[in-house]
């Protein structure tokens, strides 16, 4: 049986980039589909927007502002589909993003699939042009083994619903990192396809991205680390180091932030409270680059 999957479109006081959204969703040419729009308790008019759909989506209003990551798990909680595609209410999905993310689970049975961003600025991003006729990615065991770089975005994950259930889902409360955080959770729930080409989820650039900030992100970076040194992620001792490299990167990414934005004190936090997966990374990224990484694979995409 091909894939069903469930869009899950989360909004916030988005009404100049909701109608794009949403409409991205509706233009898949991959019809196994359906579109759930969460709004957040918005003020701005962006309920009257999607009302303007009706039949054609699953409007789910939250009576109260509950965060983003509630707002996702809401989605899930009433999704039919077998795999959740997440979407933020200010990105957009290529016209052919469900067809490619199909013809991947269908060659590989994997639970767990990270897309690829494409970023723009404006409006709407450039034409991408016709659907592409082979798909490049590569298969890991399990996520937390991944050898190659990932962007990481709400928009760029898609998992099936009952692995997403068995993890427990995005962490309420958590609000920045929390992409890296449902990475961590998934990180030992099976194979994981990381896609490489074509970009099948588009990342609006404008001024209100939360990464621009870096001082929000330092608590965040934290929280995860005290989650991991606490046992609260999951695989154990076997898969120990994995979590820790895993982290690292990220880690080195954030002090440097904070070094070019001088804020000394929050590099310093990072640095006492990370500096072991900091180092599990950096030994990792040396020890790769001296063996063979997983294999890339392409696919033909269907006529």
């Amino acid at each position: 049986m091909p894939p069903q999957f469930s869009v899950i479109i989360t909004c916030h006081n988005q009404a100049i980039f909701i109608r794009d959204a949403v409409n991205s969703a509706l233009a898949q040419s991959y019809k196994a589909r359906e579109v759930i729009v969460v709004d957040d308790a918005s003020t701005d008019g962006s309920v009257d927007i999607l009302k303007a759909f009706g039949n054609s989506l699953h409007l789910v209003c939250a009576p109260k502002n509950i965060g983003a990551n509630a707002a996702r798990n809401l989605g899930a909680s009433v999704a039919g589909g077998d795999y959740l595609v997440f979407l933020d209410g200010d990105d957009l999905l290529s016209p052919f993003a469900l067809s490619t993310y199909k013809t991947a689970i269908s060659a590989t049975q994997a639970p767990i699939l990270l897309s690829r961003l494409f970023f723009f600025e404006g409006s709407r991003p450039p034409e991408t042009g016709e659907t592409p006729r082979v798909i490049t990615f590569v298969e890991y065991e399990n996520l937390i083994q991944k050898d190659r770089t990932h962007r990481a975005s709400a928009s760029a994950t898609v998992v099936n619903k009952a692995t997403f259930q068995r993890v427990g889902g995005w962490t309420e409360g958590l609000f920045h990192l929390d992409d890296l955080d449902i990475m961590m959770k998934l990180g030992v729930s099976g194979r994981c396809v990381q896609m490489l080409s074509p970009a099948t989820a588009c990342y609006r650039v404008h001024p209100g991205n939360t990464v621009r900030h870096v001082s929000p992100f330092v608590p965040a970076m934290l929280s995860l680390i005290q989650k991991e040194k606490a046992g609260e992620y999951p695989g154990g001792s076997r898969f120990r180091f994995e979590r820790y490299a895993f982290l690292g990167g990220p880690i080195f990414f954030w002090i440097k932030k904070c070094l070019r934005a001088h804020l000394y004190a929050s590099a310093r936090s990072l640095i006492m409270k990370g500096w072991l997966m900091a180092l599990a990374a950096a030994t990792r990224r040396f020890f790769g680059k001296l063996t063979r990484r997983v294999p890339t694979r392409t696919l033909q995409m269907p006529e």
